[in-house]
């Protein structure tokens, strides 16, 4: 039951709201009819979807792609630096851009496809600069979080309910991420030593989660943290 007046969510026994002070409306009182928004039997007519944006947006996205391979290639016989502008204006459009030429994204399928951009872009750098780190540090990073995200995202669009127990699960696993991400940078490089900088963020990670969890299971607390902060 929510406040008629503020939307702030009340207990069944309440009868008045406690931010406003409006009562708690009853269905039994008689609400006045208001005036329909238009005439009785007629009904708005839907405009039609325009791409125009999207299309113009392409466009101005692909000339600077032209213009740094063009001054690129009339100073080098080959693709040097511009390899990087290009492929980072690539990985913006396919996480930004892309999804708006679709009416209904669907975000489960698009969150997976802009991790696996990312990924892309990394080995393309890997293999231009011989660095030899894409296997051991940057793909189960990237492969990792994107894993983490593309599940939270699904959860929360597919499964009714269950929220906190969702991000909870989630905090506690991007925890989990910090510890292999500083192990994996000892292991890939070998100037980088353990130093332990991962269980800070590991710590306060695994306290939040462990506190979404607690709110998900317990009712009186989660309903006491709703009415004071108003969520």
């Amino acid at each position: 039951m929510y406040c008629v007046q503020c939307g702030v969510k009340l207990v069944d026994t309440e009868a008045q709201c406690p931010l406003c002070q409006t009562q708690v409306y009853h269905p039994a009182i008689r609400r006045e009819e208001s005036e329909p928004l238009y005439p009785i039997g007629k009904f708005p007519i839907a405009n039609k979807r325009s791409l125009w944006p999207q299309a113009l947006t392409t466009v101005a996205l692909v000339l600077p792609m032209l213009i740094v391979l063009l001054c690129d290639l009339q100073f080098s016989p080959r693709v040097t630096w511009s390899g990087y502008v290009i492929g980072a204006l690539l990985v913006g459009y396919v996480i930004a851009l892309l999804p708006t030429w679709f009416k209904k994204p669907n975000s489960v399928i698009f969150t997976p496809c802009g991790f696996a951009a990312v990924g892309l872009y990394l080995l393309y750098i890997n293999v231009v600069t011989d660095g030899g780190w894409f296997l051991t540090f940057a793909f189960p990073v990237v492969g990792g979080l994107g894993l983490i995200v593309t599940t939270v995202v699904t959860l929360l669009r597919y499964v009714r309910g269950g929220k906190l127990y969702i991000l909870g699960s989630a905090s506690i696993a991007l925890g989990g991420l910090s510890l292999l991400i500083e192990f994996l940078l000892t292991v890939t490089f070998p100037t980088i030593t353990f130093v332990g900088w991962s269980l800070y963020p590991l710590t306060v990670l695994v306290l939040l989660g462990g506190f979404l969890l607690f709110l998900g299971i317990c009712r009186p607390a989660r309903e006491t943290m709703q009415r004071k902060f108003f969520i």
